[in-house]
């Protein structure tokens, strides 16, 4: 138990540090929403050992991760597409409790550039 209150001791200035540029006015930061095209399957498998997932893992959720220990609302976008058809996303995220402006944002977008109709060549 020690072990994980100082692992929650250490991300509360990590997720304040991550929160101020939105107290300096910031409404919206857009990054991709991971760091590689959309995996093959079985490159994260169960049978996939814990320490190589972990640090797959890592690797692809690298503009998404900070947002999940900071608890701030974002969301992903597919406003791109690769030459196989899949999607590649985008990340949005606003400050605490301005889901509002995800809704907003991401309806402007969806307006001009809707994707609902998209599917790649194969999906479940």
């Amino acid at each position: 138990m020690p072990d994980d209150i100082a692992a929650i001791e250490r991300a509360h200035p990590f997720a304040r540090q991550r929160c101020e540029p939105w107290a300096n006015g910031l409404d919206l930061l857009v990054t991709p929403t991971a760091t590689t095209p959309p995996a093959k399957l079985g490159w994260l498998a169960p049978d996939v050992s814990i320490p190589d997932l972990m640090t797959r893992l890592g690797g692809v959720t690298r503009f998404s991760m900070p947002f999940d220990v900071t608890g701030q609302p974002a969301i992903s976008l597919p406003l791109h597409w690769n030459a196989d058809g899949l999607p590649i996303g985008v990340q949005l995220v606003a400050a605490t409790g301005r889901e509002d402006i995800l809704f907003q944002v991401s309806a402007q977008l969806e307006r001009t550039q809707p994707w609902n109709a998209k599917r790649p060549s194969v999906f479940a």
